[in-house]
């Protein structure tokens, strides 16, 4: 892939020297950093969120595509019962993460903010939101599924497009610290180990598939730094074996195959991200164990106020798992969504992404969340 960034000699210019003076005054004066108090207020860091429909908060809304969430009973517990297109019964991850340090909710669509050009340039310093439902790191992932989707590197062409009106509006040299200091956040490769499982395990073994999947991100993640990211907040992948679509097609059990893949691809993530540490000047990153979160809560659910971890709160058939959560298709909804952990055949609910976000931002276990947690890196 060619890259996305090219021509910005000043931005790696004006951020490389802030960093290396940021360096020397730690050392001349003292570094703090390690005496941070996680529930002290967070000032607030813009938020550019990519990824599929764990993050998604209404860019499907606008594509040819079938997967929607723009139907009840979606968001029955949001604000005035809207279905938005996040599917999820309330606030999604992303809404719970931007929650997390002070926001009412995640930024705006990508898609949404281009349809008033007008106001671009002072509304996506805001941030924004860039994630597509049933996408993922590979180019190819979902289109058979689902149709139209925003693969990530088209989320990442996204994003060069506002780097560039964001240069436009404050000019170049601030224009690289606000991108520097902003948190990217990313949660994809759900979908692409999905269609690992349906379409390719007959042509590719999962060493070779995780192997491109990888190569992919690091193109997709050097691009983003080129463009002036600096600090990462990565999401890996949660158990999706465990999810009531598997579940409820394997007698109740997780399918384990999925769930192996799932934790091959968090240590991958997790040496990939490393190397990417040693090599590029200034990146910052916080990588969220969301297979171990997601486990914790299916091994110990009373501990967290859950009481339901296999059958889904909306949907259709077995544990709620043989169908999408559609009331106009006759799907069940359980009375109190506070008690589930699964909303609908592959998404949690408020509650849960609440609990997974507030481990994110603020959790003080590497086992969780790694090397610091996102208000950490926030403050970096």
């Amino acid at each position: 892939m060619a890259p996305l960034f090219s021509g910005k000699k000043k931005c790696s210019i004006f951020t490389n020297l802030f960093f290396l003076l940021s360096f020397f005054f730690s050392v001349a004066y003292g570094n703090n950093n390690n005496d941070i108090n996680i529930n002290n207020n967070v000032k607030k860091p813009t938020l550019f969120i990519f990824g599929d429909s764990t993050v998604d908060v209404g860019t499907n809304n606008f594509l040819k595509t079938t997967a929607k969430a723009n139907i009840l009973y979606n968001g029955i517990d949001f604000p005035y019962s809207i279905p938005t297109g996040r599917f999820s019964n309330g606030y999604n991850t992303a809404d719970q993460i931007a929650r997390q340090f002070g926001y009412m909710e995640s930024p705006p669509p990508f898609l949404v903010l281009t349809k008033r050009p007008y106001s671009f340039k002072r509304k996506i310093l805001g941030g924004a939101n860039f994630a597509s439902a049933g996408s993922g790191i590979l180019r190819e992932t979902g289109r058979k599924q689902w149709g139209e989707v925003k693969f990530l590197e088209k989320q990442v062409q996204q994003f060069k497009y506002a780097r560039e009106k964001i240069s436009e509006k404050l000019g170049e040299e601030k224009a690289c610290r606000f991108v520097s200091n902003s948190l990217f956040l990313i949660s994809v490769g759900s979908n692409d180990l999905f269609d690992f499982a349906r379409n390719y395990t007959s042509i590719h073994n999962p060493q070779q598939y995780l192997a491109a999947l990888q190569l992919t991100y690091f193109q997709h993640i050097k691009s983003l730094y080129g463009l002036g990211a600096r600090k990462f907040g990565i999401l890996s992948i949660a158990p999706i074996g465990c999810c009531p679509a598997l579940t409820s097609q394997n007698k109740g059990d997780c399918v384990k195959p999925l769930n192996d893949l799932a934790i091959a691809f968090y240590s991958a993530t997790n040496s990939l991200l490393q190397n990417l540490s040693s090599q590029l000047l200034g990146f910052k990153y916080s990588l969220g164990n969301t297979f171990l979160m997601t486990k914790t809560l299916l091994d110990t659910p009373l501990n967290f106020g859950l009481k339901e971890t296999k059958s889904a709160c909306c949907g259709i058939g077995y544990l709620n798992g043989q169908g999408p959560c559609n009331k106009t298709a006759g799907a069940n909804v359980c009375y109190d969504r506070n008690n589930n952990l699964f909303w609908d055949w592959f998404h949690p609910t408020e509650k849960a992404s609440e609990l997974a976000a507030k481990t994110l931002v603020h959790g003080n276990s590497t086992q969780f969340v790694s090397p610091i947690n996102f208000s950490q890196l926030a403050k970096a």
